[in-house]
């Protein structure tokens, strides 16, 4: 096995949402940032963009804010409101200064007037997705841990984990070599408000154990260690 090491940052399968009701635009948009080497989802209104936020995580938005049904602006307001702090760019037509303002209150992270300048928009989308991802990931055997974006990669497939057996993966990681105590686990997955459950943490474990194998060691009745390649046998 190839050993535990940081990754620096990378495009691998970054995914933005291009909510834009200008059709030829909103493929231009797609085809200019697919060019660029990220994955694009487009769609035309806002209830079409929110199912496809329900249904998987994206790495930026780029928004319009006059939009059929309802506008960028009450979109974002419910994704924040959700506890969603992907970066969003505004994509505007409007001159009115209000609009922009209301919307870097509810959490936009940038915006562009119309025409957009393409390469313009590139290097804000670099700079906004640099800001919020951070440096952590890491490469164990054949898959990347994005600790920053909670993500699990093997090649270009995305490996479906959900939040607390990625949290558990997080913590294993930060104490690898070392045995870490079922009490430490459930302290670390459940605030002392929630009642911590072993049986899902064994859950987690299998979940965990069906990725990386041999590296996660059973230590009997204490608890688990993950193991660096000089532990493996």
């Amino acid at each position: 096995m190839q050993p535990l090491r940081w990754e620096r940052e990378s495009r691998l399968a970054m995914t933005i949402l291009v909510l834009e009701d200008d059709r030829m635009f909103n493929e231009t948009l797609c085809e200019f940032l697919e060019e660029e080497g990220y994955k694009t989802v487009g769609v035309y209104d806002a209830r079409t963009a929110m199912d496809c936020c329900y249904h998987r995580r994206f790495d930026l938005y780029l928004l319009d804010i006059n939009l059929p049904m309802d506008n960028g602006l009450n979109f974002l307001r419910s994704l924040r409101e959700s506890g969603d702090e992907t970066p969003a760019i505004f994509l505007t037509s409007r001159d009115d200064r209000a609009s922009l303002i209301e919307g870097l209150k509810i959490g936009a992270d940038d915006y562009l007037r119309k025409p957009v300048d393409l390469e313009e928009l590139a290097l804000r989308i670099r700079a906004n997705i640099r800001r919020h991802q951070g440096p952590e990931r890491y490469r164990i055997d054949d898959y990347l841990v994005d600790a920053g974006r909670y993500r699990v990669f093997r090649g270009e497939e995305e490996i479906e984990l959900g939040r607390k057996p990625f949290e558990l993966l997080l913590l294993f990681l930060k104490y690898a070599g070392e045995t870490v105590t079922t009490e430490r686990i459930a302290s670390a997955l459940w605030p002392t408000a929630q009642e911590a459950s072993y049986g899902a943490i064994r859950v987690y474990v299998t979940q965990l154990k069906k990725l990386f194998g041999k590296r996660i060691e059973n230590v009997r009745g204490v608890g688990y260690r993950f193991c660096q390649d000089e532990q493996l046998l």
